[in-house]
């Protein structure tokens, strides 16, 4: 052999070790984003990723998103509120979304921080960006279009923008069909959203702008409270004034208030249409308010309680 074949089989020896060496190596950091992909968060920032691959998940729809994105291998750990799925919880937890430490989140040693946009306290969260932690805030607006914006943030964060665009596609035509469904039906039933905190006090009601409102006209319902936002604890009149068809509540706050019969006979409620034909509706917590990838699913489920007799099978919104 030639000593100038030689040197080319050689060059094109190395060559290949070379493109190998370099495939394998990229290969050992699939989730690595790099920093030429940036986003803007909740909080206004544009932050250029740099490693996706051990999440802090805080926020229940978050972490729903995150697992809906199949990506379930990169989370690390979870606040109190990521109760879905059932695999989420039995990772370790870092606490109450609003109540976070940052101790517990830095002995995870993730190397990125999702959170709903409500998370904190803001102290907090400084305290772990200037550990050299990125924080990326999710938005939350409890509406369809604020649940694309929670969607394709989280994927793109991820690096899988494409997946993001198919979930987000899919709960379009979920929600779609819903509204087809429901434009079939003649009555909006009024609805009165209750939610115990659990200090033993009255219940808050639910007005403008919440999740809670928000998922009731989703389901083909009109919110029986119009006078304030927010969450507020009614006067006995103003709850008889009401006139609710259906009382709604979370399955934790059915618990807390004891139980359909004890509120449907109180003595306001027992006043009212929903408290003389006993319609009290329960549901999953985060199903319900959550506002994540499941909530075609939770419209659905509360449509065909509020609705009965609609033409829709839950959870196979096609």
């Amino acid at each position: 052999m030639s000593r100038k074949s030689f040197l080319r089989k050689s060059l094109s020896l190395k060559s290949f070790c070379l493109a190998l060496c370099v495939s394998v190596a990229v290969s050992m950091v699939p989730y690595a984003v790099g920093a030429q992909s940036s986003v803007l968060d909740a909080s206004g920032q544009s932050l250029a990723i740099e490693d996706n691959s051990a999440v802090v998940s805080v926020g229940g729809s978050v972490t729903e998103i995150v697992y809906a994105l199949g990506l379930a291998e990169r989370v690390i750990a979870v606040d109190a509120t990521s109760l879905f799925p059932t695999a989420a919880t039995k990772l370790p937890n870092v606490g109450y979304m609003r109540r976070l430490a940052a101790e517990p989140i830095l002995a995870m040693a993730p190397s990125l921080v999702l959170a709903v946009e409500d998370s904190g306290p803001p102290a907090v969260l400084d305290q772990l960006r200037e550990a050299g932690l990125q924080v990326v805030l999710v938005p939350d607006d409890p509406s369809p279009a604020g649940i694309t914006k929670k969607i394709d943030l989280i994927a793109d964060v991820m690096g899988v923008s494409e997946k993001g665009r198919v979930l987000s596609a899919q709960l379009e035509t979920d929600l779609k069909h819903l509204r087809e469904a429901l434009a079939e039906t003649a009555s909006r039933p009024k609805v009165l959203f209750l939610l115990s905190i659990g200090n033993g006090g009255a219940p808050l009601a639910a007005g403008r702008e919440t999740s809670a409102a928000a998922i009731i006209e989703l389901a083909g319902g009109e919110n029986a409270i119009d006078a304030f936002e927010g969450y507020k604890v009614l006067s006995p009149e103003a709850l008889v004034e009401a006139k609710p068809d259906v009382v709604l509540v979370t399955e934790r706050s059915l618990g807390l208030l004891g139980g359909a019969e004890n509120i449907l006979k109180g003595p306001e409620i027992s006043q009212t249409p929903a408290g003389r034909n006993g319609r009290l509706v329960s549901m999953d917590d985060l199903l319900l308010l959550g506002f994540g990838p499941r909530t075609a699913d939770a419209a659905a489920g509360l449509a065909q309680k509020l609705h009965p007799g609609l033409a829709l099978k839950v959870g196979e919104i096609q």
